[in-house]
């Protein structure tokens, strides 16, 4: 099924039309009425009237999340207060929060693209929603939940935490859909086999997970334990928040963009140059419907890639790959690049491994160091030291042939890695640099 067939299946020609008048029209608004954009546009020479194709686009600058932190809380907000019935803001755990705003219409936008991104994932309006994601200033719980209120499917919103509770709720209300952050989908599973609760017994289809990277590896396990299909789904706060695209049940290869509201560009993390579709780079959207809060050409520091192939489902939009880490959480490990998704694939190879680890970084004198703490499961554990080490030096043996980096293995006891009700603590790093 597929939810907005008009836009969702719009030939290339037509689609990109739709891009640049909306994009025209978005330019001129927020040179009149932010003035982070004027001052920044004439510093680079450049005015909304020579922006005449989709291709100009590379000549405005960039935006980044420092600029949003220099203008907070309302200076990037392109509409009065009175206009504004929302806000939402990051935690500002690495710094000050960045805040976003939403007209009426915004919101009735943003619910929009959800029911679109809850069809993607498998939902239909007959089903019920379990949605795990957090509310309150965190986009992900209302996000999803207009949409699954806009596509007339129910919603449970249950939000993050009580995990006994949400099984019991799992049990007792029948829900068909489940969305959540991977990780804490993971710890779902865990809580629910130690109340003798096997997902095989509850009623869910489709999981839709996002909100941190996560690898393919990690799909199978999440798709093993919880007996579902399951999808990821792509948003930030600082575009729109969850919605902005979404994998489809049938193909599960690659997220369609809302390219009607959103241009994505791949570009060179280095050099800011854009890349060619297909190219592996860090992802830029610049919004072309937002009222309150538009935003040009804005450096997510996602790493992923682009393409326009057609798709199984018959929507013609472009899908970028799941995101495989972010340009400000990759570590540098003596000159080699490491994210921590990658670090997850070469675990999740190995059998007994649990998907929960951490990545702690020091340094000793000039030289950095990688310990990865892995969590194994209860038959692998074991207190004879042998067969632990055996584990951890293959381990270790992985990580050194796949990243060309010695990393020191440390096996743990099952649970002994913090869970997380929103996105898992993944890298501890504590260089001072």
């Amino acid at each position: 099924m597929i939810y907005d067939i008009e836009y969702e299946t719009m030939p290339r020609e037509a689609l990109e039309s739709i891009q640049l008048r909306r994009l025209q029209a978005t330019l001129e608004r927020v040179y009149a009425t932010v003035p982070f954009y004027k001052t920044s546009f004439q510093k680079a020479g450049i005015t909304p009237g020579q922006i005449k194709s989709l291709e100009d686009l590379q000549k405005l600058p960039f935006t980044t999340k420092q600029d949003l932190r220099d203008n907070y809380p309302f200076g990037m907000f392109a509409v009065p207060m009175d206009n504004v019935v929302r806000i939402h803001a990051s935690s500002g755990t690495t710094g000050q929060p960045t805040v976003v705003g939403y007209t009426a219409r915004d919101v009735n936008t943003w619910a929009t693209l959800m029911a679109r991104s809850l069809t993607l994932g498998g939902a239909t309006s007959g089903d019920i929603i379990h949605n795990a994601f957090g509310y309150g200033l965190f986009t992900g719980g209302l996000g999803v939940h207009y949409g699954a209120e806009k596509m007339g499917a129910s919603v449970i919103p249950v939000s993050g935490g009580n995990t006994k509770r949400q099984i019991m709720i799992m049990k007792d209300f029948g829900p068909t859909i489940l969305t959540a952050t991977p990780s804490y989908t993971l710890h779902l599973a865990e809580v629910a086999q130690e109340m003798g609760v096997s997902f095989k017994d509850l009623k869910f289809k489709f999981g839709i997970f996002g909100a941190e990277p996560w690898s393919e590896k990690m799909r199978e396990e999440i798709e093993k334990k919880l007996d579902l299909v399951a999808v990821d789904i792509y948003g930030l706060s600082e575009v729109i928040g969850p919605g902005v695209a979404n994998e489809c049940h049938e193909a599960k290869k690659g997220l369609h963009i809302a390219e009607d509201h959103f241009i994505a560009e791949i570009i060179n993390p280095d050099t800011g140059q854009v890349l060619p579709w297909g190219e592996t780079g860090e992802l830029v959207f610049t919004s072309i419907t937002k009222e309150a809060f538009p935003i040009i050409r804005y450096r997510t520091r996602d790493i992923t890639s682009i393409t326009r192939e057609p798709c199984i489902c018959g929507r013609t939009l472009a899908r970028m790959s799941k995101v495989s880490g972010r340009t400000d959480d990759m570590l540098i490990i003596r000159g080699v690049n490491v994210f921590p998704s990658q670090i997850e694939s070469v675990l999740m190879e190995i059998e007994g491994i649990e998907p929960h680890y951490q990545l702690v970084v020091d340094r000793e004198g000039n030289l950095d160091t990688l310990t990865v703490m892995v969590e194994v499961g209860e038959h692998i554990f074991s207190d004879k030291v042998s067969p632990m080490q055996n584990l951890e030096r293959q381990i270790s043996k992985n990580i050194k042939e796949f990243f060309g980096v010695s990393a020191k293995v440390k096996l743990v006891e099952p649970k002994t890695i913090a869970r997380s009700e929103g996105k898992a603590v993944r890298v501890i790093d504590n260089r001072k640099i």
